[in-house]
């Protein structure tokens, strides 16, 4: 009851003290939330820096903890896999990526920014499209859809599909 009171209290003070959610040039933002997808969920963070009046550049690191194991036949192997987990290599990715921050553009809201996005990773380039609403000057909540548009392998490993689909992530962004 303590944490319902306490997040129902802060939902409260944040819509009363709503700030703009993208400034532009020199601003910064980290997002911190729960990565979910087929075949395991995770955690992701990122980091983007204002470059102009409508665009950011910035870096996302995912890492999945919760992997189901595979067993069975994979990509005409004749020998089956048995509770076969993920190596680190698998469950981390790392992109640079580039937003066009669309909230002041049309002009919705000022807490609300919305961001189409393009990444270059470690396993894929890809896009992604979020959207950050700002509760205070320095606490708010995002969401972002990622997806790959072109892979680097030829989806030869068990887990190749891990980094190379669609991901849902939510949390929390801040404002430095």
């Amino acid at each position: 009851m303590k944490i319902v009171f306490t997040l129902l209290l802060l939902t409260v003070f944040g819509i009363s003290q709503s700030q703009e959610a993208f400034k532009g040039k020199g601003d910064t933002k980290i997002n911190i939330g729960a990565n979910l997808q087929d075949g395991g969920s995770g955690i992701q963070g990122s980091i983007d820096f204002g470059l102009a009046e409508n665009f950011s550049y910035g870096f996302v690191t995912t890492y999945l903890l919760g992997v189901n194991e595979f067993s069975g036949f994979y990509n005409d192997n004749p020998d089956p896999y048995t509770n076969e987990k993920p190596e680190f290599k698998d469950r981390f990715d790392a992109k640079f990526r580039i937003n066009a921050n669309l909230g002041t553009v049309f002009n919705i809201d000022e807490k609300l920014d919305i961001y189409p996005g393009l990444s270059l990773g470690l396993k894929n380039f890809g896009g992604h499209v979020g959207g950050r609403y700002f509760f205070t000057e320095g606490f708010g909540v995002f969401t972002e859809l990622g997806f790959p548009i072109a892979k680097y392998s030829s989806d030869n490993d068990i887990f190749d599909h891990l980094n190379n689909q669609v991901t849902f992530s939510l949390g929390a962004s801040f404002n430095l």
